[in-house]
């Protein structure tokens, strides 16, 4: 003390204009298994799609031990703030409690929290698929674009369950076919012949065209057999 740290949060939601920034205190990985010491809002952030915001959360405690955290919009820079004073703050006795019940509850916090991550990342990749389906729907084949489609249920229902490992399987079974869509989207890429590319060939053929004709004609006036051959065709 005095110490600061600050990290980078974002939105969970399309179009989210303000967030909740719920300050805890204790040991417990999960925000509601700790002790509240405040909480407070920062609005007016511009609708954007999820993800995309930048909001800036720092903690700052003081040399007399007060604790100064700031919620920052780093696209606008519009911010909200709030102070906690040590009349707010746990006491000892408080914080040697929590961390016994730290050590007590470890291992099913451990799995709760693993369950959280997986649904948030589950969550995380049928937003990221719905998106890409949109974005390259005119570019996938509707095979794969249905294997998606089919991938984006499953794991939907599977969100709806209680079974994590399902969850986790029906993950990498989603991010797998996304791999077909890319694949997809480069190969349609490589493949396909620019405009500039189809004007040069047309260009090139109607050149060849006029030379054969034009060489028709010469035979017939010198009565001899030659052949024409395109300088571009040498190279």
């Amino acid at each position: 003390i005095p110490t600061r740290k600050s990290k980078i949060f974002t939105t969970a939601e399309d179009f989210q204009t303000a967030v909740t920034i719920h300050v805890v205190q204790g040991e417990r990985p999960l925000a509601k298994d700790n002790t509240s010491l405040g909480m407070f809002n920062l609005v007016g952030i511009p609708p954007a799609p999820r993800g995309v915001p930048q909001i800036e959360v720092t903690f700052d405690i003081d040399a007399n031990g007060i604790l100064h955290v700031s919620a920052k919009d780093l696209g606008t820079g519009k911010e909200q703030k709030i102070t906690i004073t040590a009349s707010t703050k746990l006491s000892k006795e408080e914080i040697e409690r929590m961390m016994k019940e730290a050590e007590k509850f470890a291992e099913e916090d451990k799995r709760r929290k693993e369950e959280i991550e997986t649904r948030n990342e589950a969550d995380s990749m049928i937003y990221t698929a719905e998106k890409v389906l949109n974005e390259f729907k005119d570019k996938i084949s509707r095979d794969v674009e249905q294997r998606v489609r089919d991938k984006i249920k499953e794991l939907k229902d599977a969100l709806a369950g209680k079974d994590v490992n399902l969850i986790k399987n029906k993950i990498s079974e989603l991010k797998k076919v996304l791999q077909e869509v890319g694949m997809s989207v480069y190969q349609a890429a490589y493949t396909q012949p620019s405009a500039e590319s189809k004007t040069d060939k047309t260009q090139e053929g109607a050149s060849s065209d006029s030379s054969e004709k034009e060489g028709i004609k010469k035979e017939k006036v010198v009565d001899a057999e030659y052949e024409v051959v395109d300088d571009d065709k040498k190279e």
